[in-house]
């Protein structure tokens, strides 16, 4: 399924419209406890965090692939991308949004969500 948001004149989404792209395009690819965290009053690099899992290497790769030819539909350009090649954890800069796509041990293994435990955090609805 392919989700775009119509933009007039090429405006930019904000934060929190890209965030809830994010969200749909893994969940789209079935990612598992998709969850967006306001980051806002926690730090300046970023406003949100969009973490989810995918059950294997493969799914997470599926999972960053959706989200960037989804966000690169509406004309948003990522900025940096890391862990790709491995598929454990995947980080896709967005600036004001990154999200963070993991397997499910790396995801239990790292923690982000009680790392940043003072963050608002939302789970994804359809």
């Amino acid at each position: 399924m392919i989700f775009i948001i119509n933009l007039k004149d090429k405006e930019m989404m904000t934060a929190f419209e890209k965030s809830c792209v994010i969200a749909k395009a893994a969940d789209d690819k079935k990612a598992a406890r998709i969850l967006t965290m306001d980051m806002r009053e926690l730090t300046t690099s970023t406003d949100y965090f969009i973490i989810c899992n995918g059950r294997s290497n493969i799914q997470a790769k599926a999972i960053a692939d959706n989200i960037e030819e989804q966000l690169g539909l509406s004309g948003e350009h990522l900025l940096h991308r890391e862990g790709y090649k491995s598929g454990e954890w995947i980080l896709l800069d967005y600036g004001d949004c990154v999200a963070h796509i993991f397997t499910e041990e790396s995801r239990e293994f790292y923690g982000l969500e009680s790392l940043w435990g003072d963050a608002g955090i939302k789970e994804y609805e359809e």
